[in-house]
């Protein structure tokens, strides 16, 4: 039979704060509430006695922490969290389980993309994504299902948004591994014609849906959009080097962002000019140079991408990659949050831009993989580039551009380390970033969310292996698309390997994987001819000829 329910309200524990003048309810009566909601109940009932802590959060919240019995260690372990109206005394909010450590997975209304949410406005912006990008002559095309794969994503967010992480976790990973495997596919045997991305519009079309896609979103982000810790931290490094301050260590971040310093230094170096014209007010307000800065991430990456298509494709290749970088709602999604996820894309695409470089090429990987450091995955590819990393088939010597690449990622590496290395010391910088991201607990992939760690070990190996194989790969000139689906595949096997995965991180491989799509399968110039309908025979053959 269940214990009884304890008709005296639950002990409050030290400190208690004193009652804000606004608020009608005292902390007491806050507590008599709570204890009335249907969790707390559940929840004296399977541990007995409970204590709680009450804080006030916003400006008519009462927030409380309800601990089990200690354990055998002493700790004591959170059960629930209420949040109670100071006004009315009504329980808002009641919270058991993940829900309790982790606000990520409240499914709060607003938390991530905001107005971007609404079916009215996702929706549509899939149906023109869809509409525009399908030949829909030609139907049963790879290229097609991908476009389907990579709106799927967005079943699993719908249960992300109703608070339902363990069917969210599950639903991401069938569209990730089978991107993964579709970009390997193209990256081995390069372009087929069902692999790429022929969309019948005309190229004016494609245009002006860049211009007003680009337009809406820019006018979304700064009227409905909010700043989450990532873009706030980039804010807080960029003040702490403009004041010569450093930007590793205990304390180093405020108390609302604590561990805010877990990226590579060049994710705070970005944030230098926007906070320097913008500014910071010490506080988590509206943030406008996270704003700008996210901006300028979102239009650097649309210019890479035209970029690519013009230099590698034609200039309608690079119009078709932008816009199926604006009207994919999840590019969008990380603009809503203003964090700093497009400037990973922002600068693989420029890489693979610079291809023909080996300079420009490595220390532009080297600043990915110093932003965020899945892109370290992409190291040994882009050493390699187009013809391989070796010069000389029988003593395996580097070839020429092997070494300059690998001695600007070198150069660049060690100029973005230097301030890092005099104070704190690179051990404190280890241990603040790639250190607390491996150690790091998150419920929102398959093995936070599953006891599966052997599988994990095992995938961990394969992926390692699968980063090397470039350095290893004989000398075997690779296409700009063969690379640049490559680089996609890597950075998503990078991305099944990690404890905490977001729909964040979507962009960091959706670049690449556009340049991939849309290129031709040699890297030609194709003015326009899917469209075109040949005059005769012959010019059908002169376009074949010079088209693919």
């Amino acid at each position: 039979m269940a214990a009884p329910v304890a008709a005296a309200p639950s002990p409050l524990r030290d400190p208690i704060p004193p009652t804000p003048a606004n608020f009608a309810i005292t902390p007491w009566q806050a507590v008599k509430a709570a204890d009335r909601a249907p969790d707390v109940v559940d929840a004296r009932r399977q541990n007995g006695p409970l204590s709680v802590a009450i804080a006030v959060v916003g400006e008519d919240r009462w927030e409380l922490k309800y601990f089990g019995p200690a354990d055998a260690d002493g700790i004591l372990h959170q059960t629930n969290l209420v949040v109670v109206d100071a006004e009315t005394g009504a329980v808002v909010e009641s919270w058991v389980g993940i829900a309790v450590a982790w606000p990520l997975a409240r499914g709060r209304e607003g938390q991530f993309g905001h107005l971007l949410n609404a079916p009215y406005v996702w929706l549509p912006l899939c149906a023109l994504f869809l509409a525009l990008l399908i030949d829909f002559r030609q139907i049963r095309q790879l290229a097609h299902l991908d476009l389907l794969v990579l709106l799927s994503f967005g079943i699993g967010h719908i249960f992300f948004n109703n608070a339902q992480i363990g069917a969210s976790v599950v639903l991401a990973y069938p569209p990730l591994i089978y991107l993964m495997i579709r970009a390997v596919s193209i990256g081995r045997r390069g372009n087929r014609p069902t692999d790429r991305l022929k969309p019948p519009a005309p190229s004016w079309v494609f245009a002006v849906a860049l211009v007003v896609l680009l337009a809406g979103r820019i006018v979304l982000n700064t009227a409905d959009s909010g700043v989450i810790d990532v873009g706030y931290a980039g804010v807080i490094g960029a003040d702490r080097i403009s004041h010569g301050e450093p930007i590793y260590g205990e304390s180093t971040f405020p108390e609302d962002n604590p561990r805010g310093d877990t990226y590579g230094p060049a994710a705070y170096l970005a944030y230098v000019p926007f906070e320097a014209a913008f500014g910071w007010s010490g506080s988590w307000d509206d943030l406008p140079a996270a704003h700008a800065a996210a901006i300028f991430f979102d239009l650097a990456t649309v210019a890479g991408l035209l970029a690519c298509g013009a230099r590698f494709g034609s200039r309608r290749v690079g119009l078709i990659a932008g816009f199926a970088w604006v009207a994919f709602p999840y590019t969008t999604f990380a603009l809503q949050a203003n964090s700093n996820d497009s400037l990973v894309s922002a600068l693989v695409v420029w890489g693979l831009f610079a291809l023909a470089s080996p300079l420009a090429r490595g220390v532009l990987v080297a600043i990915a993989a110093l932003t965020k450091f899945a892109p370290l995955a992409l190291v040994p590819l882009f050493l390699a580039g187009r013809n391989g990393a070796w010069g000389d088939r029988r003593r395996f010597l580097p070839s020429r551009e092997a070494v300059l690449c690998a001695a600007a990622a070198i150069a660049i590496s060690a100029f973005l380390l230097a301030g890092p290395a005099i104070e704190p010391g690179l051990g404190t910088f280890w241990d603040r970033t790639i250190a607390n991201q491996a150690a790091r607990q998150s419920p929102f992939s398959i093995w936070g969310w599953f006891e599966i760690g052997p599988l994990r070990t095992i995938v961990e190996a394969i992926v390692a292996v699968a980063i090397v194989m470039p350095l290893l790969r004989r000398r075997r000139r690779r296409t700009p698309a063969q690379i640049a689906a490559l680089a996609a595949a890597l950075l998503i096997a990078a991305e099944l390997t990690v404890e905490h995965w977001f729909y964040l991180y979507i962009p960091w491989f959706y670049g690449p994987l556009l340049v991939a799509l849309t290129l031709p399968a040699a890297g030609s110039t194709i003015d326009s001819i899917e469209t075109a309908r040949p005059r005769s025979s012959t010019s059908t053959q002169t376009a074949l000829t010079h088209g693919f």
